[in-house]
Formats: C-alpha cells, sequence, structure tokens
C-alpha cells in the first residue's frame, strides 16, 4: 500500500479515540484516561508481538518515556483548554519539523500556505488557564519528538517499526504507573471505564501508531510532518460524516488551505536532480 493510505488510517482512527474518552472523562481523571490508553495498548502489543528483546534498546527507552509523558501532558492540556487550542499549539513544531526539510522555494510555499490554514482550523485562543497552556507547549515538543523518535524506529535494520512500537509502549507503560496509574483505580469496579479504556488504547494508540510505522518507514521525516497537518481537515471530515457538523466558510478555507499546502510539497529525496550520465561512459557504449 502507498504510504499515503497508511496515513490516512491513522488520521481517522485518531479522531475516533476521543469518541470514546469522552465517555472516559465523565467516570476517571484525564491522567486515568492517560494511563489505561498506554496500558491497554501496551498489552495488546505484548501478546501480539511479544518484544521482549528489545527492551533495553536505548532509543525505545526513550521513545517510551516520550510515549509516556506526552499522553499524560496532553490528557491534562484538554481537560483545563479546548481541544481546538491544543492542536493548534501542537502543530507548531510539527510545522518546524516541516520546515527543516524545506530546501526548496515549492516546499516553502508549501508551508506558507499548510500554517494558515492550521491556525483557521483549530481557531487559535492562548488565554486561558496558565497551567493548561503550559501542559499543551510540553505535549507539543514531545509530539515533536515522537515524530523524531518514531521515525528512526521505523528504519531501524535489525528489527520491524512495529516491534520496536511494542516494546516502546511496554517502556511507556512502566513509566506510566508511577505518574498516573491511581487515577486509573475508580475505573477497576467499572465494566464500562474499563472498556472504554481498551478502546481508546486500540483507536488512539495500537491502531494509529502502527499505520505511522508504516508510513514513516516509506516517508521523509518532513514529508510526514507536513502531512500531520492534515489532521484538523480529517476532523472536519469526520465530524460532517458522524456528527453532522456542517464547517463555517472559514472552516472550509482552512481545509482547503492545508490540503493545497500538502499538495504543493515535495519529498525533499523527490527533488534532487539525477546526475547526468557520464560522457565516457556514453562513449563507451556507442563505440
Amino acid at each position: 500500500m502507498p504510504p499515503s493510505a497508511y496515513f490516512v488510517g491513522s488520521a481517522v482512527f485518531h479522531y475516533l479515540g476521543p469518541s470514546f474518552a469522552v465517555l472516559l472523562f465523565a467516570r476517571v481523571e484525564p491522567l486515568g484516561v492517560a494511563w489505561l490508553r498506554i496500558v491497554s495498548a501496551a498489552v495488546i502489543f505484548a501478546v501480539w508481538r511479544r518484544p521482549w528483546r528489545f527492551l533495553r534498546n536505548r532509543l525505545l527507552l526513550t521513545w517510551g518515556l516520550v510515549l509516556a509523558v506526552m499522553n499524560c501532558c496532553f490528557y491534562l492540556a484538554i481537560d483545563r483548554l479546548p481541544l481546538g487550542t491544543v492542536a493548534a499549539i501542537e502543530f507548531l513544531p510539527v510545522i518546524v519539523l516541516a520546515a527543516l526539510g524545506a530546501r526548496t522555494p515549492r516546499n516553502i510555499a508549501a508551508l506558507v500556505l499548510a500554517v494558515p490554514g492550521v491556525y483557521l482550523l483549530t481557531d487559535v485562543q492562548l488565554a486561558g488557564e496558565p497551567l493548561g497552556v503550559a501542559f499543551a507547549f510540553a505535549n507539543a515538543v514531545l509530539f515533536a519528538l515522537y515524530i523524531v523518535l518514531a521515525h528512526r524506529v521505523s528504519r531501524q535494520p535489525h528489527m520491524s517499526g512495529i516491534d520496536g512500537l511494542a516494546a516502546s509502549m511496554l517502556i511507556a507503560a512502566v513509566i506510566a504507573t508511577p505518574l498516573a496509574g491511581w487515577a486509573a483505580v475508580p475505573a477497576f469496579d467499572d465494566p464500562v471505564a474499563l472498556a472504554a479504556g481498551i478502546g481508546v488504547g486500540l483507536t488512539s494508540s495500537v491502531i494509529p501508531y502502527i499505520c505511522d510505522q508504516l508510513a514513516m518507514k516509506q516517508l521523509a521525516r518532513s514529508t510526514y510532518a507536513l502531512m500531520v497537518s492534515l489532521l484538523p481537515a480529517t476532523a472536519t471530515v469526520i465530524g460532517i460524516i458522524v456528527l453532522a457538523q456542517i464547517p463555517s466558510w472559514v472552516e472550509v478555507l482552512g481545509v482547503a488551505l492545508v490540503v493545497a499546502g500538502v499538495a504543493v510539497h515535495r519529498d525533499p529525496a523527490e527533488a534532487e536532480p539525477e546526475p547526468e550520465p557520464d560522457a565516457s561512459a556514453l562513449a563507451a557504449q556507442s563505440g
């Protein structure tokens, strides 16, 4: 399958997870939701991949730490700020990652289109609780690190990206337990909360993260970082189809700008000119 297909799968399931999280927020604290998400995903990966031999890998230890803290910061942020504000802050370092690979006028134009598109879609409003803003910025930095580390894991020659992801989720579960496990205690005697927690882990961490690995294996990091800007557009489409939420003209303009930015962007590897044939080699062939 082309990498764009895997990315679409990641984008769609990325927004199915919050539908389960809404149910959980009424029953479990935000940190408890984060713990249920991480641990349920870790259990699924452990049963499926059995990645025990990779647990001492330093790259995976770092990625597991990032996954644990990032998820905790994300849920603490959306508990205090509108989801649109948190998403807007989250995209700031992602666009910077894309800019690191923008070495042609075409790619710079893509960023010029994508950045205002993300701004219009997420309706940036930084006014809010200072602690929530701090958690949102911490989540944004960690999300950028997630992309960097996940891309490196996807290119490891001695293991598959999915096995690396499985080991990292196990590490994340260990790290998250002292940070957030206590907040999930009320869910232990609530079958609905536990089922929703498994749903959050499956739709928010298992399926989209697997799709990320399959896409990153074939895409440059800067290309993937810019494609992430499509997530607000994906959310708008899901809102229309599932929730009958008709977007305003401002949101439609934002979707158009983001899609245009992704369409204009070109992978730096593809932008390199092909080497000219060697003259002596051509002469030899013609002789």
